[in-house]
């Protein structure tokens, strides 16, 4: 894949990348797994399984025991509102994601989301944050049959907007989000202010690593 080919499609994943929730998702997993009685996963854990959805990171943090359908339902439910509850008190964009998307959409460049959310409180996430407005489209795991690392969400995006993969580059915060753009055949840029270490990015070889957020702007 060349490096040297103008990137015009820029998809973001959304935790850790775009918003800083600060302590939001871990707080709400561990009270959701101690309100339900079930052993309390650590921080640096859930932080792990930040990109992948709850619906298959819940089962993977507490892999020694089985729920029936209706505990890991009642499971997923008591998170999402733990998680409502305090997201508006703890969820900012990181320092000038809003300047840098802003520019972005000067530049009449194209700019997405792919998110392992579900795509209403993505939604709802984009319109508190004020950010909503430079996005031409979003995906939540809602709309795609397989989650990352697998591609769907991004070649969702590319069938509805008729996307070029050469010209479009995924950015996110955690090997997953790198995995699912390699998988699609698309540019990757990892970023080391969100979940995963700059050691784990590297291993995951994506074409480009950003320590400040204004390094984005050098794709134009």
């Amino acid at each position: 894949m060349e490096k040297n080919m103008p990137i015009k499609n820029f998809i973001f994943d959304f935790d850790g990348t775009l918003a800083d929730s600060g302590e939001t998702g871990v707080l709400a997993t561990q009270s959701a797994f101690k309100q339900l009685g079930y052993s309390e996963p650590s921080k640096s854990l859930i932080e792990y399984y930040m990109g992948v959805p709850i619906e298959e990171s819940f089962k993977k943090m507490n892999p020694d025991y089985t729920y029936t359908e209706r505990e890991f339902q009642t499971l997923l439910s008591t998170f999402r509102k733990l998680y409502q509850s305090i997201e508006q008190e703890n969820m900012t964009t990181f320092p000038n994601i809003p300047l840098v998307l802003s520019k972005l959409h000067q530049h009449q460049k194209k700019i997405f989301v792919v998110s392992s959310k579900h795509s209403t409180p993505l939604q709802r996430n984009l319109q508190q944050l004020n950010i909503d407005q430079y996005f031409d489209g979003v995906s939540g795991f809602d709309q795609v049959e397989h989650y990352k690392p697998a591609p769907d969400g991004i070649l969702l995006i590319e069938r509805q907007f008729n996307l070029i993969s050469d010209e479009t580059i995924m950015i996110g915060d955690a090997i997953f989000d790198v995995q699912m753009g390699q998988a699609a055949h698309v540019k990757t840029a990892a970023v080391t202010w969100g979940a995963h270490d700059l050691k784990m990015l590297v291993g995951s070889k994506p074409d480009y690593i950003f320590e400040q957020v204004n390094d984005i702007l050098s794709l134009q």
